[in-house]
Order: C-alpha cells, then structure tokens, then sequence
C-alpha cells in the first residue's frame, strides 16, 4: 500500500474489458486512483480535464489510436508519465512508442508485480517533474531580462528584441532545467512535437541567436552552451 497521503492518479486507457477490470481492481488495492476510458477519444477528453500522475495505454484501441493519443500529450507539453501496454512485441513497435514520447513498454501476457513495480517507478519520477519549480513569466539572467508574456526581451546593451513563439518555447525550457543537459529528444518534443523534425542545425542556429542576444561574448558563451552529441544546456 502507499503511505503518501494523497492517492496518485492514473489514467488507465484499455478496450479490452476483463483485463480491464483486474488491472484497475489491483490498481485500487495498491492504493491508486483510477480514472478509466476504453477508447482513444474518451482518453484525450480525460487528460484535457484532469491531472494524472500517470497514463498506462493500450496501442490498439477504439476511435483513436495509443500513438496518436501519446504525440497529442506530447504536443501539449505534458510531461506526465506514460506506459505502454501491448500485445505488439517487436522491437519496432517499441521504438516507435518510446520515440514518440512513451516512458516505458510492456507486452501482454505481462507479470503483474513487474507492472506494479514499473508503475511505482514512474510515479516517483511524475512526483519529482511536480515539485520542479516553474519559472516565472518574467525572468532576469545577466543584465539581460526576459517576459516570456509579451515574448519580448531587452538584452544586456538595452536593446529591446521580439522574440519568436518557438525562441521564446526552447528559452523557457532551457532556463526551466538550468545547469542540466537538455537533450535534442526532450527539445523536439516540447518545442517542436514530434510530428516535425527540424535537424540539428536549426536547433543549433536558435542557440546562436539567444548567444547573438544575450551573451556580452558570444565566442565564449557564458549561458547557452551545445554539448555535443547529447544537447543543449544553460547555466545561470
């Protein structure tokens, strides 16, 4: 049983109805609280007005389909975790759930103390994102100040700038993990969505930017910085 005093919420995403019921029955005695939807539509509607802790989805599923509905919370930006549960086992099917977005992939028949066991774990990494403190709509770095509202900036010279919704998107996402590794994964995701790929260079080209804004050196940037092979970080 969990000893956290607020029950975590999940959202359970599965048509077929006997697998349904058990796994919500367990769910239950484990402490959880369901929220249940048999089919893709029904599930979107459910993520749209409620917060969840976690999404366990079936692929195949009536209306719409378990992709479609992943790359949909992804678009929005939702970070809540995501699993798969699935009667597909190949290894494209995998790739394709985890690229679009899902946090981890089980296939039916499953054991249901590893998906209580891999449940727990994404739980505990949904209640980290929840205490990770958003930033506010107005930040100050340097002599530089930004309204992420107004999308607008003035720079370290004092030159007022008009940031671009996608600029002012990737800034507050680099600030919001500061001195953390935020990799071209996580961008594309949040940024762009996955139904766009935008190449390297283009990522590349708006750290240049930021670095032509708001470094007092752009050859040797002291806040937006590339690591190589990996992503992008920003240090205070």
């Amino acid at each position: 049983m969990m000893n956290s005093p607020k029950k975590a919420s999940i959202l359970l995403v599965e048509d077929e109805e006997n697998l349904h019921e058990t796994l919500r029955l367990n769910l239950e005695i484990e402490g959880y609280e369901v929220t249940s939807a048999h089919n893709g539509t029904k599930a979107l509607k459910a993520i749209k007005e409620e917060y969840f802790d976690l999404i366990i989805l079936d692929i195949m599923l009536p209306e719409i389909d378990g992709i479609s509905i992943i790359e949909r919370v992804r678009l929005q930006n939702l970070e809540v975790p995501i699993l798969i549960l699935s009667a597909k086992d190949s290894n494209t099917d995998k790739v394709l759930g985890l690229r679009v977005g899902a946090d981890d992939y089980l296939t039916k028949p499953f054991n249901l103390e590893e998906l209580l066991l891999r449940i727990q774990k994404l739980i505990q990494k949904s209640t980290l994102l929840q205490h990770k403190e958003p930033i506010s709509n107005t930040v100050i770095f340097g002599k530089n100040y930004v309204d992420f509202k107004a999308q607008e900036a003035t720079t370290w010279q004092g030159k007022k700038i008009t940031l671009s919704k996608k600029e002012a998107m990737l800034l507050r996402l680099l600030i919001e993990h500061k001195n953390e590794v935020v990799t071209r994964e996580k961008i594309l995701q949040s940024v762009w969505g996955y139904n766009v790929y935008p190449t390297t260079r283009t990522i590349d080209n708006f750290i240049l930017s930021f670095r032509k804004y708001f470094e007092e050196d752009s050859r040797t940037p002291k806040h937006f910085h590339s690591v190589r092979g990996v992503g992008y970080k920003y240090i205070e």
